[in-house]
């Protein structure tokens, strides 16, 4: 092989990412910029945005072989199963071509039950992916949606040049760990990368593990970033940190809304609520891990509140189904740029049997495939909230 050439990636090669931070060892893709991340400053929150889900690296190139090198933060649980590697998928001209993970890195060990996290210093590591197509062509190399990742360098044996301006439309989505693509297998599997590709958009996702929380913060980013499209899918994290009642459930989407509207007056903007979580439905959080899923070597959640202080104001998804609708139906008479889509309609009652949540909370990469299909169809497709019609 002839020597190779090695190219400093910049923002410029990176789609999906909001912002590059500069480090020591390479560049950093974040999903929130630097001035959010240090307003909100939630450890859960910090990690979640960290790593990229939906962010991809983009270049033009003649190359038949390309190396990445690459830094990425292994979490490790006590107790728990080990995590699999992040992967990376390369495509050529849209279309998948290889995929591969990086096993050296960092690692962090975070101890769930004490609340602890200490990390361990690692080295970058080298994916290569070979034989490559002759010719000029588009390559993408999709990030892990769920393993932090510190970019150093592209090696190709032909000159990368930054990739053309996408014509098609851009599409940011908000959602919590389902939405950043929880359990699924790989990057492009997650569901809104399934709906993203089927619907031939630009994503930008804004899923954040553990933390669509209605941050004040999260909303400016949103009304802030260049968007055609806007998607709201809400309520899962809301009740099972146990974050609020409902009374502030009910002033606080019409907050977040009202501040997105102040970027966005006439974006397409479609509030999505909870898919189907049996444990939530009737009873409030706080979600909790399962002692007895953990002493059997898999992980799992339970539903540690009361049914009964739902009277009290406590929210559970059925409550919080009801309050969406509520609030985009009222909004919707003055904004005929907003809608509701039930997120029963991506997971509902008919799929629990066939396809059940692996830890009660999560869909497994299949779920995921098939609620990014059925979204491509009801926001985008006939007379959906996103229709180019």
């Amino acid at each position: 092989m002839t020597d190779l050439i090695s190219t400093r990636i910049t923002a410029d090669h990176l789609r999906g990412a909001l912002e590059v931070e500069v480090t020591d060892r390479g560049v950093h893709p974040h999903r929130l910029p630097a001035w959010a991340r240090r307003q909100l400053g939630d450890p859960q929150l910090l990690m979640a945005e960290s790593q990229p889900s939906g962010v991809r690296l983009a270049f033009r190139t003649t190359a038949t072989h390309v190396e990445l090198e690459a830094l990425p933060t292994k979490r490790t649980y006590p107790g728990a199963p080990p995590r699999p590697d992040g992967v990376y998928e390369l495509q050529i001209d849209g279309r998948p071509h290889d995929s591969g993970s990086i096993v050296a890195g960092d690692e962090v060990v975070i101890d769930m039950v004490a609340g602890t996290a200490e990390t361990h210093p690692g080295e970058p590591g080298t994916l290569a992916f070979a034989d490559l197509p002759l010719g000029a062509k588009e390559v993408v190399i999709w990030l892990p949606h769920d393993e932090t990742v510190e970019l150093v360098s592209v090696r190709t044996d032909a000159r990368v040049e930054s990739p053309l301006p996408s014509a098609r439309r851009t599409w940011l989505h908000h959602g919590s760990s389902i939405s950043q693509g929880s359990n699924a297998a790989e990057p492009t599997g997650t569901w809104p990368v399934v709906a993203a590709t089927s619907a031939g958009v630009d994503l930008v996702n804004l899923g954040l593990g553990g933390s669509a929380l209605l941050d004040p913060a999260v909303a400016r980013v949103v009304r802030d970033t260049p968007a055609d499209l806007i998607s709201l899918k809400l309520g899962i994290n809301l009740v099972n940190t146990d974050l609020m009642r409902r009374r502030a459930l009910v002033a606080g989407v019409h907050g977040f809304l009202d501040t997105i509207r102040d970027g966005h007056p006439e974006t397409p903007l479609l509030v999505v609520s909870p898919v189907l979580c049996p444990m939530h439905e009737e009873t409030p959080g706080p979600s909790a891990f399962d002692p007895e899923s953990m002493a059997d070597g898999r992980l799992a959640f339970r539903a540690a509140g009361d049914p009964a202080e739902v009277a009290l104001g406590k929210l559970t998804l059925q409550v919080v189904r009801e309050v969406l609708a509520a609030v985009v139906e009222e909004r919707s008479i003055a904004d005929p740029h907003l809608s509701y889509l039930d997120g029963r309609r991506l997971y509902g009652e008919s799929d629990v049997a066939a396809l059940p949540l692996p830890d009660r909370l999560h869909p497994d990469p299949e779920t995921h495939r098939l609620m990014g299909r059925r979204f491509a169809d009801l926001a985008f497709g006939g007379e959906g909230a996103f229709s180019d019609r």
